[in-house]
């Protein structure tokens, strides 16, 4: 049995608790959160991480961003695992100290990358490196979604923050990475359509050091059915839609995702490709992702995303955003 704290109960945060709540490997050892209001019954409370007087192994950190850094180096401190929601940190260097922390420590720190953990991003990426489609050459993905107004009233989310690519983009930079590598080359553009202090629509080109170039359609200001979690069903507060949001060719064929269509069969275009659907086992990812963060405090496995490398992720987002300031 895994003992968790939880700290923050906001929309994944939520989520987390009650996956944690009905999994029968799991204990909620507690919550921490300031507002006394979101404890939950049964579960005992606390106001911060200082005032922690239950024994617990781990930590599941669903705060603010700038939050995670303090807040990880706390738990360190106290020998407790952390799996920490993305973005990492707000900035590289604190995503160091974070690393620092836990390897002084002797702990280890999971990244909230939680789409590594979905049955068909690991479909996907067994389809890629099988050489099904040959060597992967270009990709076009889109996240293009419409956040309700009110989701902008929380006060750290009106600024930079608040935008898709912090928030969404980055979990499509950390699955191209599981994909293609290192990104080697990032330019974009950005801009605001809504009147707001931050950028809601864009789009970039990312090179990746196999060579593949992608491209990258994104905003939180359009109503369509394009994107990760429309597509695959991942949240239960978004439609499904069941449409592919990303494509990806190679020198022998194309695959579409989520619905793992292989194309393949035509040497070029003068010859007709041929469709066939893979399949891919059912899994929430969320709690697959607790599953695994288990694994990593019981020293059974090492994090498939630690501070490191999710920093890595953190640099081409912030790249990114540079593009809204450029």
């Amino acid at each position: 049995m895994t003992r968790l704290l939880l700290a923050g109960t906001g929309l994944i945060g939520a989520r987390h608790r009650d996956h944690i709540l009905a999994h029968p490997d799991l204990t909620l050892a507690g919550i921490v959160d300031p507002d006394p209001a979101r404890h939950h019954p049964g579960v005992p409370g606390f106001a911060s991480l200082a005032e922690v007087d239950v024994e617990a192994d781990g930590i599941v950190l669903a705060t603010p961003t700038g939050t995670h850094a303090p807040l990880a180096v706390e738990a360190a401190a106290r020998g407790l695992h952390v799996l920490v929601e993305k973005p990492v940190a707000d900035t590289l260097e604190n995503a160091e100290v974070m690393a620092r922390a836990a390897d002084d420590h002797g702990v280890r720190i999971l990244v909230g990358h939680h789409r590594r953990h979905h049955p068909r991003v690991q479909r996907l990426a067994e389809i890629v490196a099988s050489g099904t489609i040959g060597r992967p050459l270009a990709a076009s993905l889109m996240w293009l979604m419409r956040k309700p107004d009110d989701y902008f009233d929380v006060a750290w989310r009106a600024g930079i923050d608040g935008a898709p690519i912090k928030q969404n983009l980055i979990h499509d930079v950390d699955t191209l990475r599981m994909l293609f590598g290192e990104v080697t080359d990032v330019t974009g553009l950005a801009q605001a359509t809504r009147d707001a202090a931050r950028p809601d629509t864009g789009g970039c080109v990312l090179r990746f050091d196999a060579g593949v170039i992608v491209t990258v359609a994104w905003s939180d200001a359009t109503p369509t059915p394009w994107g990760f979690e429309a597509g695959t069903g991942e949240s239960p507060h978004i439609p499904h839609t069941k449409q592919d949001s990303l494509r990806i060719a190679g020198t022998h064929g194309a695959v579409e995702f989520p619905s793992l269509t292989v194309w393949s069969g035509a040497a070029h275009w003068n010859e007709e490709p041929t469709p066939q659907v893979h399949a891919a086992e059912d899994g929430i990812p969320l709690v697959r992702q607790l599953e695994h963060f288990a694994d990593v405090v019981a020293g059974r496995a090492d994090a498939v995303v630690d501070a490191r490398s999710a920093a890595r992720t953190l640099a081409v987002i912030l790249e990114i955003e540079r593009t809204w300031s450029a």
